[in-house]
């Protein structure tokens, strides 16, 4: 459907809607992608929005519901009358029904978890047990297992009767009698073997699996580097749990972006949707306090140079030139190790291999730009000296701000701390610091050279 015949599509539902014809509404909405169902309900006002749940019954809602963001579902799900809500929450995957569940009160939960069927209530809570962010919790207990002593033929109505409340059928699990994953065969493994062999004879006994405590970042490398479209999730018994689907992961792998991109910005989440002024600076102060108290320390660093400004004022022309280009070098040096800690490309490189490798960049940027800036100040200022000092004095700072980039992520990560806070405001305050000393350290050595 092109984005004419698309415009042209709502149109027809809308008016539909306006009208109040249920049968063409019907007609024309189920045409529509579940994503564009969802773009669709979303441009609607409440009225029409309060209609339309009139029209679809709680599952179909759910089919488009589920491809919204999970801001958008908590703010349209409190809108819904309770029982059409909990009945439509029942009928989701019970990870995504999880998802929409963990951003609501605990009364709500608790309201909605005793308006649905008993036997959903308690998968749904299963899984709302496990700790955020880690594979029990955006794990899915819809998947299709078979025992290894089972024949094909067996195995194949097992997975008729599973395949259409199962989220893949991709991949069948292979369990023993206690329920321990010992295997996996795959759907195309399935349905070529011959009805009278058992499960156990083409299943592979390699499968990977994680445990329901690992991290959701753990969980995706491994999705990543294996290639699976479902991972297996196995409990502290070694007991199958539940699944992990490739569109979860691609979930982690955005809100950990996010995250991540957060922390660089010196934000709580960036992403978060505040409802005025107060609340975003409130969110943002915390790590804007933290930096201005450095920055103080900056500035009376500064001031312990006053007496040499005071004789050789042309050096604070220089100053925003060096603290720019040390947060700029840093940064970029952060960014790489930040990079390669996230994939997992560092485990198989030694820390001390990756500082030398950061240092030596450091060490060639830092030839180049100086050398630069030395020919530039000669030919601006007519003075050889102050070029050569503020050319070694970028020299140094750039060495130092590319090492510091390097070194202080490793450092946090071996005392558990998420490496990308140091990034951004961080590493660039640090640096500021770092390049004053420098560069009026020397200044203040080599004054009789510059008077």
């Amino acid at each position: 459907m092109t984005e004419n015949q698309q415009e042209q599509h709502y149109d027809q539902v809308v008016e539909a809607l306006k009208n109040d014809d249920i049968d063409l509404f019907r007609t024309t909405f189920f045409i529509l992608h579940p994503y564009d169902q969802a773009r669709f309900y979303l441009s609607l006002s409440e009225q029409f929005r309060q209609r339309l749940y009139t029209y679809l019954s709680p599952s179909e809602t759910s089919s488009f519901y589920e491809t919204m963001d999970l801001e958008e579902q908590k703010q349209f799900i409190t809108e819904m009358e309770p029982i059409y809500a909990a009945q439509m929450l029942a009928s989701m995957y019970v990870d995504n029904a999880v998802d929409v569940l963990n951003e609501l009160s605990t009364e709500q939960i608790s309201s909605y978890l005793a308006m649905m069927d008993k036997e959903i209530a308690t998968e749904i809570k299963q899984v709302l047990h496990y700790e955020e962010k880690t594979a029990g919790s955006i794990m899915t207990t819809e998947f299709v297992s078979v025992e290894a002593h089972q024949t094909v033929a067996e195995a194949m109505a097992i997975l008729r009767y599973e395949a259409p409340t199962a989220e893949t059928i991709y991949y069948i699990f292979v369990i023993d009698n206690l329920k321990k994953l010992v295997g996996v065969i795959s759907l195309r493994d399935l349905i070529t073997a011959d009805g009278e062999d058992t499960i156990s004879t083409h299943m592979s006994d390699l499968a990977v699996s994680v445990s329901v405590s690992e991290d959701q970042e753990e969980v995706a490398k491994v999705m990543r580097d294996y290639d699976f479209l479902a991972l297996p999730v196995v409990d502290f018994q070694g007991r199958l749990a539940g699944i992990i689907t490739h569109d979860d992961i691609a979930d982690v792998i955005d809100e950990e972006a996010s995250d991540d991109y957060s922390k660089i910005a010196g934000l709580i989440d960036v992403d978060a949707v505040y409802k005025n002024p107060v609340s975003a600076a409130k969110k943002r102060l915390p790590w804007l306090i933290i930096l201005l108290f450095l920055g103080m320390l900056t500035a009376s660093l500064i001031g312990k140079f006053e007496a040499t400004l005071e004789q050789v004022a042309i050096l604070a022309i220089f100053m925003p030139l060096i603290a720019g280009m040390a947060g700029n070098t840093g940064t970029q040096s952060l960014a790489v190790v930040i990079r390669r800690l996230a994939t997992g490309d560092l485990e198989g490189e030694s820390r001390a291999k990756l500082i030398a490798r950061e240092a030596g960049t450091g060490l060639i940027t830092g030839t180049v730009c100086g050398l630069l800036i030395v020919v530039i100040v000669y030919v601006w200022k007519q003075s050889l000296f102050l070029g050569f000092l503020v050319g070694f004095s970028l020299f140094c700072t750039l060495i130092v701000a590319t090492v510091s980039g390097a070194v202080i992520p490793l450092i946090m990560q071996r005392l558990n701390i998420d490496p990308a806070v140091a990034s951004g405001p961080f590493i660039q305050t640090l640096n500021d610091i770092l390049s004053v000393l420098i560069y009026f350290g020397l200044a203040t050595s080599f004054m009789s050279y510059l008077l």
